[in-house]
């Protein structure tokens, strides 16, 4: 068992204490540290739709983590190890909480393992991996502590944090479990300490999103759609955009732009007040222009005379009209985002209440040489029907692992993961796309490390590179059943006969400490996020 001492010059020491005496020295108030992530169900569900729309693109795009260097991987050696606290313990598998084991020599995936996806403090998608394990509610999840905590961005935790078990393709068989609360080590969430580099997850009832209907819409219908949409831009000649804007006016949806920006303006011909709608489709009696223009707020327009308007080569114009009650609501939300540039006014009766409400916008138009190359094209708008249903409970659908600590090394394990990280010779022999698996021994050589304060993990001799982080080492594993005991998680990939190949793969040692994080986190309810 370690400790992180803090003196009285506030100086951080990272010490073992073998001797039951220290045991009991400087310890923290609690030795769990729990932050929220999504608050509720309305935040949950916005998290799943981000990775579920357009078909899992987001998921597909997210790539391994990377918190290690793979130029700079270290050899195991031999430190203090670790020491149990407690007496070993367990905890039986969902389903096998009353039955005992049978021996079997299939070598089957377990159906509990997944990735954990979020998105880190720079923006970028990541992905490690997990697996599901027992808790009361079976909502639990265990990864690694980094898969959880933006160690990186110096925050508490990732954000859109979601665990996609059977994760395959950016398919999600079993649904997207969204997290609520994050539970960790206090000597992991206030410094940092990879001795401690596992956190349990609890996770709200998973979500099955279809948002595969898609319908299209009128370009208002599509602009007042909250959800995933897009456009469809088809080219078209200029004949069949002046034909459309004929019919639909200058702000449906045939558009028009200047493929050059230097586009070259020219003096307002004298009777453009009398044929303004024909300039503004190219068809004026002066041959050779066109209008165009664009709305600006009102301090624009009126300063649009000094020095902006080049000569008279700029029109500018006003149009003020009376609206509804309820298109002026609209408005005034849209121009308090930004998105309206116009001016709101109301007229009110003698009892000072609202009779009539106007809009006016301006505008400032520039007379251009229609010689420039234009491109035309119509646009068509489409709006996703996404439908969200409840996945049930994580343990429910997939069933979870069960928990052992305080165990002798020696034992074997089999670890699970997603590997995809080239070696730190750049052979990449793992795409990520499959889970891999290693088994042996585990043993007490450990690889030491100042900067994360290593000084307790245990070792397996295993290839797998990053993207396997997080997984689960689990003790008696039963083939047939799919099913054993987490008893680490991959944290840390090591080079241990120098030839920049990884060989070895460690984990923090689960103790009694690990075991109060986990039942802290194994009796937290989580709930629906739909139904």
């Amino acid at each position: 068992m370690k400790r992180i001492l803090i003196p009285a010059s506030g100086a951080v020491l990272a010490t073992g204490l073998l001797a039951a005496g220290l045991a009991g020295t400087a310890q923290a108030t609690s030795d769990v540290a729990s932050d929220p992530m999504a608050k509720n169900a309305a935040v949950a569900q916005s998290i799943a739709q981000y990775w579920a729309e357009s078909n899992g693109a987001a998921l597909r795009a997210a790539t391994a983590s990377n918190i290690w260097d793979s130029k700079d991987v270290a050899k195991l050696k031999s430190t203090g190890g670790y020491s149990a606290d407690t007496k070993p313990g367990v905890v039986a598998p969902i389903g096998e909480e009353k039955k005992t084991a049978t021996k079997s020599q299939n070598v089957n995936m377990p159906k509990t393992i997944g990735k954990v996806f979020f998105v880190n403090s720079k923006g970028e998608r990541k992905w490690c991996s997990a697996t599901s394990i027992q808790s009361r509610y079976r909502n639990l999840v265990s990864t690694a502590g980094h898969c959880v905590y933006d160690t990186a961005g110096n925050a508490d935790t990732m954000s859109k944090w979601v665990f996609v078990p059977g994760y395959y393709q950016g398919k999600a068989p079993f649904g997207i479990y969204v997290g609520k609360q994050a539970f960790t080590h206090y000597d992991f969430d206030v410094y940092e300490d990879f001795d401690r580099d596992y956190a349990f997850v609890t996770v709200y009832n998973g979500i099955k999103i279809d948002a595969s209907k898609a319908s299209q819409v009128t370009k208002s219908e599509f602009e007042k759609h909250v959800g995933p949409k897009w456009v469809d831009e088809k080219t078209i000649t200029r004949d069949e955009w002046v034909a459309g804007v004929e019919k639909y006016g200058v702000n449906g949806p045939f558009q028009s732009k200047a493929v050059d920006p230097k586009v070259e303006t020219v003096a307002k011909p004298a009777d453009a007040a009398k044929h303004i709608e024909d300039y503004i489709l190219g068809k004026g009696p002066t041959a050779g222009v066109q209008l165009t223009g664009v709305e600006v707020v009102k301090s624009v327009y009126t300063n649009a005379g000094k020095g902006l308007d080049n000569g008279n080569q700029f029109e500018r114009l006003s149009t003020k009209l009376p609206i509804s009650a309820e298109e002026y609501a609209e408005l005034n939300k849209a121009k308090a985002d930004g998105k309206f540039l116009g001016e709101l006014t109301v007229d009110l009766d003698n009892n000072k209440q609202p009779k009539a409400w106007y809009k006016q916008q301006f505008f400032i138009k520039k007379w251009i040489k229609t010689s420039e190359q234009f491109r035309y094209w119509v646009e068509t708008y489409y709006v996703q029907d996404v439908k969200a249903a409840d996945a049930g409970r994580l343990g429910d659908a997939v069933g979870g692992q069960g928990f052992a600590y305080n165990q002798p090394t020696g034992k074997y394990v089999r670890v699970f993961g997603y590997p995809a990280a080239a070696h730190p010779d750049g052979h990449k022999n793992f795409t990520g796309i499959t889970p891999k698996w290693c088994y042996g021994k585990t043993t007490a050589k450990t690889v030491g490390s100042a900067a994360k304060k290593i000084e307790e993990h245990i070792a397996l001799k295993c290839s797998m590179t990053e993207g396997a982080d997080g997984g689960p080492w689990l003790l008696k594993y039963s083939n047939a059943k799919r099913l054993g005991y987490v008893n680490g998680v991959t944290s840390t990939f090591n080079d241990q006969d120098g030839n920049d190949r990884v060989d070895y793969i460690s984990s923090p040692y689960f103790d009694g400490e690990t075991n109060t994080v986990y039942k802290a986190a194994a009796n937290v309810w989580s709930g629906k996020i739909v139904g």
